[in-house]
């Protein structure tokens, strides 16, 4: 019966319904599977795959990345629900959530694989479709387990741990990633292995999931069919929440997803000296970032305040864009990995408790948070299209910089209209 238990109190676990028990397995578990996901992912979209593109002639840099973001993200829309959904209502005896988890980094794995043997730019997009479906394989029943397993009153805490494994993970792909812009085929070899691994030792790692076999979510075709169905009751700040974070991925990836490009074609840097300040500007967002979220999750669970965090982290950002915009050499883009650093420890670590606080129906987590992280996945779509329409519109990226900031505002409106969580 599993499906249908709710936490009684804010200090209990949903699954048990006693104080949560290994508090530094389930730490850990967050940890790895969000540093385990983002390095091979960062290494792959943000610097490996860019310079590979760089070097095929006839196509731009950007038009690729765009194409090959554009078209996976179809599949990473579709995986999301689809696994979540699955996870909620799955059967197995080792845990609704966990043979998913496992498998997914595996699927990962072998897209990883494709995409770094492949000789086209079709294949490669192939490939990174099913890295794609890998990846929200493994997330979508992944992030569930907030809901499932982990007392509200300390959620904030464990979605910092994830949060901050997020952004540690994205700034360790692209810092390991340029090491091997010369050697492009070893380090797409290293995100291959890094991914088949990845669900497997944050499932081991865990505390084992309780069986699923008693799970009466649904019983037949028409009842899994009926739970794709996105929230339709109490739902308002659900979609507040959902297109908050639409607009912050959208603005963040604005930037983020084309640094390595900013750096040669916006401060005009060297293949070489873009490779060293990628690699300072990695140490400096991972710092900045470690320290954020080690504050801000605690902090959110302390106060019993989300909104306020998750707001105050798209100002931070939205500021050190403007920085770099005002100041295109490498001290401001240095600033700017500063604050995005600050921006994104303080919203990754808060946000993921945030998702789960405005759920309509804990029931539903799997695919409720599926949807929920469309976002991520609409964003990184919607990113690179707005980029290139700006570089086209002001002659360069000059004019993608603005644009980036206002989504970060805009971001922040929706999130302060949510009315169910302060």
């Amino acid at each position: 019966m599993d499906a249908q238990i709710t936490a009684t109190s804010p200090n209990l676990a949903p699954d048990t319904q006693k104080p949560l028990e290994h508090k530094i397995r389930f730490a850990l578990g967050f940890l790895i599977i969000a540093l385990m996901i983002c390095i091979p992912y960062s290494m792959g979209s943000g610097v490996l795959l860019p310079q590979v593109f760089s070097g095929i002639k006839g196509i731009s840099a950007e038009g690729a990345l765009g194409t090959m973001n554009a078209v996976s993200a179809i599949f990473a829309l579709v995986a999301n629900i689809v696994f979540g959904t699955f996870s909620d209502v799955s059967k197995f005896k080792i845990g609704k959530r966990t043979p998913w988890i496992a498998a997914g980094g595996v699927i990962g794995a072998a897209g990883y694989f494709l995409t770094a043997h492949s000789t086209s730019l079709v294949w490669m997009v192939i490939g990174w479709c099913i890295v794609q479906i890998g990846i929200n394989c493994v997330i979508a029943p992944a992030v569930a387990v907030l809901s499932d397993r982990i007392p509200e009153d300390v959620r904030g805490t464990f979605s910092a741990l994830y949060g901050a494994g997020q952004i540690v993970g994205s700034q360790l792909g692209n810092f390991i990633g340029s090491f091997f812009l010369a050697k492009l085929d070893v380090g797409l070899a290293i995100g291959t292995g890094v991914f088949f691994f990845s669900g497997l030792i944050a499932v081991i790692v865990w505390p084992r999931e309780k069986s699923a076999e008693n799970n009466t979510k649904a019983t037949s075709v028409g009842e899994i069919l009926k739970s794709f169905i996105p929230p339709t009751k109490n739902c308002r700040d659900f979609y507040l929440a959902l297109f908050g974070r639409l607009a912050f991925i959208i603005g963040t990836f604005m930037i983020s997803g084309y640094q390595l490009l900013i750096l040669e074609r916006y401060i005009h840097l060297s293949v070489k000296d873009a490779g060293t300040a990628m690699q300072i500007m990695s140490i400096i967002t991972l710092v900045a970032s470690i320290l954020a979220s080690m504050v801000s999750g605690p902090l959110s669970d302390f106060l019993r305040r989300r909104k306020v965090m998750v707001c105050a982290a798209c100002v931070i950002i939205a500021l050190g864009m403007l920085v770099a915009w005002i100041m295109p050499t490498t001290t401001g883009i240095y600033i700017y990995a500063t604050f995005a650093g600050i921006g994104n420890g303080c919203y990754m670590s808060v946000d993921q408790a945030l998702n789960v606080d405005v759920l309509p129906n804990p029931q539903e987590a799997g695919k409720d948070l599926g949807i929920l992280n469309l976002a991520n996945t609409i964003g990184q779509t919607l990113a690179p299209a707005f980029t290139t329409l700006f570089i086209g519109i002001a002659g360069g990226y000059r004019g993608v910089f603005p644009v980036a900031i206002v989504f970060m505002l805009v971001g922040t409106i929706f999130i302060m209209m949510i009315r169910k969580v302060k």
